[in-house]
């Protein structure tokens, strides 16, 4: 990846190469891949929905689903490694191959893009178009997530202040109220001040939208059906006997479905290459399985040879969920899996100081970035266990030695017996990415014997033992006493068969953020466990997870400016 131009200048910012590509329209990128207008739901020339009859109607054909090739990553630094971008460009690489691939990814939210994060559009010239759209309002699918998760609160408030029918206990009211911002303030509050006019006064806050358990119903529905039953059993309270109360309850199931209607239908871009890319669904990987919508994703599969889709986070979160929970829901189990590692990532492992210096990233250190290979090597490991071909694609920054990423490389095949390849595609699209397009290719058409980690008929103590033992490398489990107790609710309440999806920090394998590389003698200590009825698993709390991030000292909005002719600064 280059830092300039041939001419010496800085390199463009991302939206001014978004801005320079010459987009096609939406229905002559989608066309070789059997699509055509009546296929699509236009939102301009550029952005479109899938209709549902053509979802069924491939459905129908049983066509022989594409290779799924799994993009997940080692431990993320607060800079980021680069996962969408390797997405992206791993997709453009295919086609520069005469493969006929797509790409699947999530769409961004709101809160990083204006916070620190920034969008998830990909980067560079490996970016998904029209960047600014998709990174902001794009078709809507957030906003209506946003008002179906506010609609379930007020109805349910509501029907507290009408008499309270269902006898909800208004101190075990469990679903908050949803917001697709960075706002911190809005965490912990007191509703219904002012009076009886205003209702029940109780405790409430905020999270998220992509944090709500709509986002994970969504992106595990396969229609409308399937939506409306998930919906209906989200549980939203408890009476006073301690029985749950569910959004079909409270009358609220159609009135849901209604404004997640459209939201259902995925969406398909292109990118800077013209890849057709399908944006649907942004779940939290440390909160929810992290992945696109699984509607979207079979869709991919079966109108291309190879579905190029990302996990979030590191292997021991986006990709353990897309095995354990993806995977058992629909057809998409990966045929091979490469995971994203750099040269600066390794070196933050490998430092043997807390707080890490980022700044001593910059310089070449073969030292530290041998320190940091353990972290690597874990997650080949774990991703290993599922029986899935494992690629590592070294995402090259300006700022890398060829003495560190040919360090790297050797090391993967030396010690990890894995192929690797030095990924460029941020600089140089498809081009950047063939090596590792080929090292893929090979792995995904090799035999595979993929398989979950746990049996869901496990009991629920020994599923989320062997996620922390095998995944986090922890020593063990150690439940609190309010743990304990839900381990005995879940079984009474049925939820006992049922995927388990671990909430803990995405900075380190472990529980706790500060400790880098692969902790050792640790116990994993859980705090509560609670059932996402809707999306179908287990939600396991391992330590303070944020669902309502707050903007930092310097958010990105600060310098984003919009000008008189409408062209967008500061965006990437």
């Amino acid at each position: 990846m280059a830092d300039s131009n041939e001419d010496g200048g800085s390199m463009p910012t991302d939206y001014e190469i978004a801005q320079s590509a010459d987009a096609d329209h939406i229905l002559d990128v989608v066309e070789p891949y059997g699509l055509t207008n009546d296929d699509l739901e236009l939102y301009g020339d550029d952005k479109a929905k899938v209709s549902f009859d053509t979802i069924e109607r491939l459905r129908e054909e049983e066509t022989a689903d594409g290779n799924v090739i799994l993009v997940t990553g080692m431990t993320p630094t607060p800079l980021g490694e680069g996962k969408t971008v390797t997405t992206v460009g791993l997709g453009q690489a295919l086609n520069r191959l005469d493969k006929e691939a797509l790409v699947a990814i999530r769409e961004p939210s709101l809160g990083p893009v204006f916070g620190v994060k920034g969008g998830a559009a990909g980067g560079g010239h490996s970016q998904v178009l029209p960047m600014e759209d998709i990174n902001l309002h794009f078709t809507g699918d957030l906003h209506a997530l946003t008002s179906a998760h506010n609609l379930i609160s007020t109805m349910l408030d509501n029907h507290i202040k009408q008499g309270n029918e269902l006898d909800v206990s208004v101190n075990m009211v469990n679903w908050p109220r949803a917001i697709d911002m960075n706002d911190r303030a809005l965490r912990e509050t007191v509703i219904a001040l002012g009076g009886d006019v205003t209702g029940v006064p109780r405790e409430d806050g905020f999270i998220l939208t992509a944090a709500s358990e709509l986002m994970a119903v969504l992106c595990l529905a396969d229609g409308i059906e399937d939506l409306k039953e998930r919906v209906a059993r989200i549980i939203v309270a408890y009476d006073e006997e301690g029985e749950p109360v569910t959004v079909d309850d409270i009358d609220a199931t159609g009135a849901v479905a209604i404004l997640l209607k459209d939201a259902l239908k995925p969406n398909v871009v292109q990118t800077i290459e013209g890849t057709p890319a399908f944006v649907h669904g942004g779940p939290f990987a440390n909160i929810a399985h992290g992945t696109n919508s699984l509607i979207a994703d079979e869709v991919a599969a079966n109108l291309s040879e190879y579905l190029v889709t990302e996990a979030g986070f590191g292997s021991d979160l986006g990709a353990e969920k897309f095995m354990n929970i993806v995977s058992r829901f629909g057809d998409v189990e990966p045929d091979a899996v490469t995971i994203v590692a750099s040269v600066r990532a390794l070196k933050y492992h490998g430092q043997d100081m807390w707080p890490p210096d980022v700044d001593a990233l910059e310089a070449e250190d073969l030292d530290a970035l041998e320190a940091g290979f353990p972290n690597l090597d874990k997650h080949v490991r774990n991703l290993q266990q599922f029986g899935v071909p494992v690629v590592v694609a070294v995402n090259r920054f300006p700022q890398d030695t060829d003495a560190e990423v040919d360090a790297v490389i050797e090391h993967c095949a030396d010690e990890l017996d894995v192929p690797a390849a030095e990924s460029t595609v941020f600089g140089e699209g498809g081009e950047g990415g063939i090596e590792l397009a080929e090292h893929l290719i090979d792995a995904a058409e090799s035999d595979s014997d993929f398989r979950p980690l746990y049996e869901l008929d496990a009991p629920i103590a020994e599923k989320i033992e062997t996620v922390a033992t095998e995944i986090y490398g922890a020593d063990g489990v150690e439940f609190s006493s309010s743990a304990e107790d839900d381990l005995e609710r879940m079984a009474e309440l049925g939820f006992d068969e049922v995927p388990i999806c671990m909430s803990k920090t995405f900075h380190s394998l472990s529980d706790d953020a500060s400790k880098k590389g692969v902790p050792e003698d640790w116990t994993l200590e859980i705090n509560e466990i609670y059932p996402s009825a809707g999306a179908g698993f287990l939600v396991v709390l391992t330590a303070d997870v944020l669902t309502l991030p707050g903007l930092p000292s310097e958010p990105a909005a600060a310098n984003m400016e919009l000008d008189a002719d409408g062209s967008i600064s500061g965006l990437f």
